[in-house]
């Protein structure tokens, strides 16, 4: 019996996402809960999965379309119910209520959506295969490549099918692009000089795409920043002390598997002066006229991943410690590198941290995102010298902090005496510690 499967409801108020890969064409035969394909959602890439063993017959939403909630995303025969007349005919959409953070909650037979492994290739029918030799596929062929590698494909304006893949079943990775473009790269070169550039308008586009998933929130994210008034201040921190603290616990924590860096120091010690500056996290509503002071902690940390810049969120902060941080850091950086955040992982910071040093930059100006009021850029940590009290050169450990602030709301001075506060923290992590509880 032929059934069609919706799209569930993420929550979040999603209404609709982009549908990024199929992992499966219509005619193959699938397992219950084997991933089906890719959606983009605003925020991450999530997997959909099979809620029965089947036949899939029709896929709905082709690659690249948006596909929305509670409408048909694909058509399966479910194994079995072929001849049964008292099965259900379609899988109804999933209720509002059931969200994609609380599986537990959702009835069988229907399912909410998980985060499932990407398919090994051997899920993939060998018709997908096609002749990589000659770097054509044949007609219906797909090509086996991750989202990253597709990205990466659109920005060099490379077409995958005549890229010959090095993986099991012709799966295309980053270097095999890589290798393509070079090769491709030494003709071109040879023959540049008797080449004359093609004359016409030099200001019309070479192509255009729609802005879709994260590019597209952050968009609108950053549009939505422009109402808002804010001024940038930055100062100089000397972490000397701290990186020696740091240096002691590394061993200690490496035996519980557990990797310490500089973040978890800086995430705590802002907990702590929220609590004497609450403040800096509080939310100031549209006109303007009310401010609401938030009763838990909940600390945003900008993660670079191959989608985009995301930022999950590590939730009440005043009541973790120092090691509870730094273990929930490291599981939401790998799960947004992975693509397999929750929906409500990326929901709800009342205040955020960026490192871009940790792509090499000394000074940023960051940009608040509404509601939040404030926001820091932590740059490059270096050794620089500079002059003690007796007038000596010394070696010390510097790194720039800017914060960015709603100045409807926080002032200039109110901004420079957290920062000190929080730098006191740093500079002196005793105070720290004898702050925990």
């Amino acid at each position: 019996m032929k059934q069609d499967f919706y799209l569930p409801d993420i929550g979040e108020g999603i209404v609709e996402c982009e549908l990024v890969e199929w992992l499966v064409e219509e005619g193959d035969r699938v397992a219950e809960d084997q991933a089906i394909c890719d959606v983009m959602t605003d925020k991450a890439l999530v997997q959909i999965p099979a809620m029965h063993s089947g036949t899939v017959t029709h896929l709905y939403v082709a690659k690249g379309e948006m596909a929305r909630v509670h409408a048909p995303l694909f058509e399966m025969e479910v194994a079995g119910r072929a001849n049964d007349e008292s099965a259900p005919e379609a899988s109804e959409p999933a209720k509002k209520s059931e969200s994609v953070t609380e599986p537990e909650a959702a009835p069988e037979p229907e399912r909410v959506l998980e985060s499932k492994p990407e398919p090994t290739p051997e899920s993939v029918p060998d018709s997908n295969h096609g002749d990589r030799e000659s770097g054509q596929l044949p007609a219906g062929g797909k090509v086996l490549a991750s989202p990253a590698v597709r990205r990466l494909a659109r920005e060099q304006e490379l077409d995958l099918k005549r890229v010959v893949g090095s993986g099991d079943k012709g799966r295309i990775y980053k270097e095999d692009i890589e290798a393509y473009l070079a090769e491709r790269e030494q003709p071109q070169a040879a023959g540049s000089r008797s080449v004359e550039p093609t004359r016409g308008d030099d200001t019309a586009p070479s192509h255009s795409e729609p802005l879709t998933g994260i590019a597209a929130a952050m968009a609108r994210q950053m549009t939505a920043s422009l109402t808002i008034p804010q001024f940038t201040f930055c100062d100089e921190l000397e972490l000397s002390e701290l990186l020696r603290l740091k240096q002691r616990l590394v061993p200690v924590l490496a035996g519980q598997d557990i990797k310490l860096t500089l973040l978890p120091f800086f995430i705590k010690a802002l907990s702590l002066t929220l609590h004497e500056f609450p403040l800096l996290n509080s939310q100031l509503n549209e006109e303007a006229t009310e401010v609401s002071y938030l009763p838990s902690h909940h600390i945003g940390v900008a993660v670079d991943t191959d989608a985009g810049l995301l930022v999950p969120v590590l939730r009440d902060c005043q009541r973790r410690s120092l090691l509870e941080i730094a273990v929930e850091l490291e599981r939401l950086t790998t799960a947004a590198r992975a693509g397999r955040l929750a929906p409500a992982e990326l929901q709800g910071a009342s205040i955020t941290l960026s490192n871009i040093g940790a792509l090499g930059g000394v000074v940023s100006s960051p940009i608040v995102s509404p509601p939040q009021v404030a926001i820091a850029a932590l740059g490059r940590l270096q050794q620089l010298p500079r002059f003690n009290e007796a007038g000596e050169v010394v070696s010390l450990n510097l790194m720039m902090v800017c914060w960015s602030a709603d100045h409807r709301l926080i002032d200039g001075a109110t901004m420079a005496r957290f920062n000190r506060r929080w730098y006191q923290y740093l500079e002196q992590p005793e105070r720290m510690l004898v702050q925990l509880s």
